[in-house]
């Protein structure tokens, strides 16, 4: 049975540990803490959502970070990703600061809702195609719950994109075949979905250019059209 709420649903997924190779790198990593968070005590488990159950726009990103979500235990918090990020929702009018820290640190999303295709931390940041799908069954439920305000949703980077638009699929979108691919600037328009591609917020794509502050902006500003946001 499918939980009835996004609250069941987090409960749920807070619980999970149907991954061996991911649950003992996610308990190590909360073993062997950066120095710079030696004091601090790693949630060390999957990380749920993070957004209103009644968004209208979803972010999907990869995986929670073995010393940020894993650490903190709220999804693209206390990492440099999450720090590139949430400048951007900010900016573009989709979160109410521009910057996460820590649960409780008064942040809130605006119509958003971010979720992740893998819920707990892979070593290296690179999830096996068998954990995305077993995995797979919390995104599809949380997608099932918000599918009643649903109306847009960017993806970061290719792995999100090819994990969720199954998903898509087996929920009933019309998802073409064969599949899209993914790339930057990508949109499906899938009935009353529409989804938008994203190079990931990774620090190697800031650093290297291949992801910019502005095209990020200029993605979820689409998207935020689209939903009826601003």
């Amino acid at each position: 049975m499918r939980p009835r709420s996004l609250a069941e649903l987090d409960a749920e997924v807070i619980g999970c540990r149907a991954c061996p190779r991911l649950v003992a790198w996610r308990e190590q990593a909360a073993r062997t803490k950066r120095p710079a968070f030696a004091d601090q005590e790693y949630w060390a488990r999957p990380v749920p959502g993070f957004g209103p159950a009644d968004a209208a726009l979803a972010i999907v990103g990869l995986a929670p970070s073995a010393h940020g979500a894993n650490r903190t235990g709220r999804m693209f918090t206390g990492d440099p990703s999450g720090d590139f990020l949430f400048r951007a929702l900010h900016e573009v009018g989709l979160a109410s600061q521009p910057t996460s820290t820590a649960i409780g640190d008064g942040l809130s999303l605006i119509g958003t809702r971010m979720v992740a295709p893998v819920r707990c931390a892979p070593p290296e940041n690179k999830p096996t195609p068998a954990e995305r799908n077993t995995c797979r069954h919390w995104l599809a439920a949380e997608l099932d719950l918000l599918r009643p305000t649903l109306r847009a949703v960017v993806v970061l980077g290719a792995f999100g994109w090819q994990a969720l638009l199954p998903v898509l699929a087996d929920a009933g979108w019309p998802v073409p075949s064969p599949r899209p691919a993914f790339g930057h600037g990508a949109v499906l328009q899938l009935d009353d979905l529409r989804v938008f591609g994203c190079y990931h917020v990774s620090p190697r794509n800031v650093q290297t250019h291949r992801v910019t502050h502005a095209m990020v902006c200029e993605v979820l500003t689409s998207a935020a059209k689209v939903t009826g946001l601003f």
